[in-house]
């Protein structure tokens, strides 16, 4: 009997060790996407950020991989959301700026987001946080391939309280679960507990889908201005407001990572966090650091498109590494679907899969001959070549503090315009504050990114030469009233 019961608890424990084999060998990586508003290329401990500590972050790169010369396609929140989502130049799908409470036009329903990718696989998919892609029903998450949503609209300055808001301006802010609005006037009391609920969200949903393979975008509001902290973290950094904001968002960061390793998913799951475009440097102290960089949100300026990037996947992209190689948010697309054998969709995409310089392989490089940089209803600003050293400015007009501090306590001070009348060229591996025009000792390379730059205007147009692209389609337009 002793012998049949050994026997009978050995074959019971090699089936429960297959199924956990089998789960850890064949499962589908699980895919987190955590999206901050306004963070700056300095605002994170391993970047150099000062006055707060971001321990979980750092730890988060300790155990993954730094990426010190990441981009969004445009340094403004609709369409660098609209690149991160789509793999596509926003421009080409008909995304600007960033659409306003009045904007009759979204994400339109024939682009495919990453959540759409993932559900070919079977992907519970989930979003919490700032969506920014449309706010009319037809637009948002649910009809974009989310399962489920939890968060704002749009930005969290777009409310009546703000105090650079005018009279009448915006109208009452909404919350919004899946397509309806669940509360409507947000006040300060709300917006303070927005970072804690969103990540409360998050760690709910892994909870919810670790049996099975899950993409989660968590896209926080903060630190976009109004900035707004839990009393958890009130008070906590030598930095003020700003660096209070930061901290609370730390520990959401932490927060998911913990969900993560509660239930054995760490090992399964590629975590990416980066931001969706430079500080807004005209609110000063309510805004955050482009570090050593030129410049910040609302320009093609190294400061408006470089944010700070870390990605953590044990066993699959090293532990505690650090690339400089030029990436883009819109690589990401094309990269998941390559890691979930996901079909990519048959109309045209700009990123490419970058897995090989993410997995840090050996002689890898970057698949792109150049990235275009876009802002201002589609004037063609900037190209960088994909090696990264190479960045060629276009003429045109761009917004500066010219030096001067920014404001105080949530008040802005005005920027000034500046021009650009000639092609500069920046190399910036050796001048990475862009800082001394060597368009004169290579004019090899300026007439090589001016074939790029013609290509751009070809493809994609540019108002500044009143070029019409022919690879761009138009956003999705709401539905009239019958």
């Amino acid at each position: 009997m002793k012998v049949l019961l050994r026997v009978g608890f050995l074959g019971l424990l090699f089936v429960v060790v297959g199924v956990l084999v089998a789960r850890g060998a064949g499962r589908l990586p699980n895919v987190v996407i955590i999206f901050t508003d306004d963070q700056g290329y300095g605002d994170v401990g391993v970047f150099g950020a000062k006055g707060f500590t971001t321990p979980n972050l750092d730890r988060m790169a300790a155990e993954g991989r730094k990426f010190t010369n990441f981009h969004v396609p445009q340094p403004v929140c609709s369409a660098s959301r609209a690149g991160l989502l789509t793999g596509c130049y926003p421009n080409r799908i008909g995304i600007h700026g960033a659409l306003g409470p009045g904007a009759r036009h979204g994400l339109a329903a024939t682009e495919v987001t990453l959540a759409q990718l993932v559900k070919q696989k079977g992907y519970a998919t989930g979003m919490a946080g700032k969506w920014h892609l449309g706010h009319h029903a037809q637009f948002l998450p649910p009809q974009r391939g989310f399962d489920e949503y939890y968060g704002l609209p749009y930005s969290n300055d777009m409310w009546p309280h703000h105090p650079e808001a005018k009279a009448g301006t915006y109208p009452p802010l909404p919350l919004i679960e899946g397509d309806k609005a669940i509360k409507v006037g947000l006040g300060h009391e709300d917006q303070e507990q927005l970072t804690t609920d969103y990540t409360a969200r998050a760690v709910k949903f892994i909870e919810r889908n670790k049996e099975r393979p899950f993409f989660f975008y968590l896209a926080h509001n903060m630190p976009h201005v109004p900035l707004h902290v839990s009393s958890k973290f009130k008070g906590k950094s030598q930095q003020g407001l700003y660096g209070d904001v930061i901290m609370e968002i730390d520990w959401s960061v932490g927060e998911v990572l913990r969900a993560l390793e509660r239930h054995g998913l760490e090992k399964d799951t590629l975590v990416i966090f980066t931001s969706d475009n430079g500080p807004w440097l005209s609110y000063g102290n309510h805004a955050g650091s482009a570090g050593p960089l030129r410049e910040g949100k609302g320009t093609c300026w190294e400061g408006g498109t470089r944010v700070p990037c870390i990605m953590r996947w044990p066993g699959r992209i090293p532990a505690g590494t650090t690339s400089a190689d030029m990436l883009m948010t819109i690589d990401l697309f094309p990269t998941i679907a390559k890691l979930v054998g996901a079909e990519l969709p048959k109309h045209a995409l700009d990123g490419r899969d970058v897995w090989p310089l993410l997995a840090g392989e050996p002689g890898a490089r970057n698949p792109h001959e150049a990235y275009w940089f876009y802002y201002e209803n589609n004037q063609l600003q900037a190209v960088r070549s994909g090696d990264g050293r190479w960045k060629l400015q276009l003429p045109h007009t761009f917004r500066t503090l010219n030096g001067r501090a920014g404001g105080r306590d949530g008040t802005p001070v005005k920027y000034e315009q500046r021009k650009l009348d000639a092609p500069e060229l920046f190399d910036l591996h050796a001048d990475l504050a862009e800082t001394n025009n060597v368009a004169a000792q290579h004019t090899e390379v300026v007439a090589r990114l001016l074939k790029s730059v013609e290509a751009a205007r070809e493809e994609l147009g540019d108002s500044l030469t009143k070029r019409q692209g022919r690879g761009v389609r138009e956003a999705g337009k709401l539905a009239e009233a019958k």
